[in-house]
């Protein structure tokens, strides 16, 4: 199979879809691989490393896309990409199509096979190709959450460890997976007070046996959340249902009762965002303010730390492109089940129950598709 990989073009995004290490996997295995001239220059990988390990090095992105059969991205396609789609191109990434209905579209509308990194769900429930960035936007929402509670930063002038004689800040996060579970650790490491809250209970009893008395854990109701919500300085958003929009659990009415200055960040942002005045940022511009309440609302966290993050992501998405590779996505998915969990879009059917339903439009299986 002809692979192919792009440079980034949203705003601030760094991160490639193959390292070098990942293209010498592909041509061991007997593929072609094609690369746009630089594209790894920003997780610090040069054109000449990926020569090295037998891509074909190309000078523009369409050039590329024209070229591949199945093309291997890190981020959403975006509209200046459409235009590359075709009939049977095969493009693995994230997609995020519960948010973005024209993508969607164009998707179903060319044929394109989606196959999306955030709904590949392994038996046990896991999503492998999530979690390394949900690991990374979970420990960078603190990080992120500190810098934006200080005053130079339009915050309220909290440190999250407090000194002795000062009071800790509370640190609420809401969602007790991946993302929360990072969050915690980074959250309870600074010294703040952390509450944590979720819906699965065996989830918020894993956290008590794991941070004992450091953690507040509470069931997430309405009501809960509302009075954690506006006794927090800083609140980290982290909510997810694979595939589909994220429900609006900060409501806009809680924020005149939080102290001004406080700080939400959303990670669910490329989901849609789980707070009423949630809308996309980028890494230059990141927050806007809201009630006196500072927003972080940054749609690719990870793609601040893209050394890191790309060789985390293609760690993960390796194994499942080479099966892809292999014998088609087809052939892939019937050695492989838990592959159909991934195709978002097939034939210009929509195969993902969750983006369908939140659209109101046709679904189908991937598995009575081929």
């Amino acid at each position: 199979m002809k692979i192919g990989s792009v440079k980034e073009i949203k705003n601030n995004e760094f991160r490639v879809g193959l390292s070098p290490d990942n293209v010498k996997a592909y041509v061991n295995a007997g593929h072609l691989v094609y690369m746009e001239k630089d594209a790894g220059l920003g997780s610090g990988f040069s054109t000449e490393e990926y020569q090295a390990s037998g891509a074909t090095i190309l000078e523009t992105a369409r050039e590329v896309w024209d070229t591949a059969d199945m093309i291997v991205k890190v981020k959403e396609p975006l509209e200046p990409e459409y235009q590359y789609f075709r009939e049977d191109l095969i493009v693995y990434t994230y997609l995020h199509l519960a948010a973005d209905r024209p993508l969607t579209d164009a998707m179903l509308q060319s044929k394109v096979k989606g196959v999306a990194y955030e709904t590949l769900m392994e038996p046990n429930g896991s999503l492998p190709l999530l979690a390394p960035m949900s690991q990374i936007a979970g420990r960078l929402s603190v990080q992120e959450g500190a810098k934006y509670l200080e005053r130079p930063m339009g915050g309220s002038g909290v440190l999250l460890s407090g000194v002795p004689g000062t009071p800790k800040a509370n640190v609420v996060i809401l969602g007790a997976g991946t993302v929360g579970t990072n969050a915690c650790k980074i959250a309870v490491g600074m010294g703040a007070n952390v509450t944590i809250t979720d819906i699965n209970l065996a989830r918020l009893a894993y956290l008590d046996d794991v941070f004992g008395a450091r953690i507040q854990t509470l069931y997430s109701t309405d009501a809960a959340v509302e009075k954690a919500v506006t006794q927090a300085d800083l609140v980290i958003g982290s909510v997810l249902i694979p595939g589909k929009k994220a429900d609006k659990i900060i409501k806009r009415s809680y924020l005149g009762k939080m102290r001004p200055g406080s700080v939400i960040v959303d990670v669910a942002v490329d989901q849609g965002g789980c707070c009423e005045t949630t809308k996309v940022t980028y890494h230059d511009s990141p927050i806007f303010v809201v009630d006196g309440v500072v927003h972080y609302c940054v749609g690719n966290m990870p793609g601040a730390v893209p050394r890191t993050s790309t060789i985390a992501l293609t760690n993960a998405t390796l194994r499942y492109g080479l099966q892809i590779a292999a014998g088609g996505l087809e052939e892939a998915c019937r050695k492989n089940p838990v592959l159909y969990s991934a195709v978002n879009t097939y034939g210009g059917t929509c195969t993902c129950k969750n983006v369908a339903d939140g659209f109101r439009m046709e679904y189908c299986p991937a598995q009575q598709m081929f």
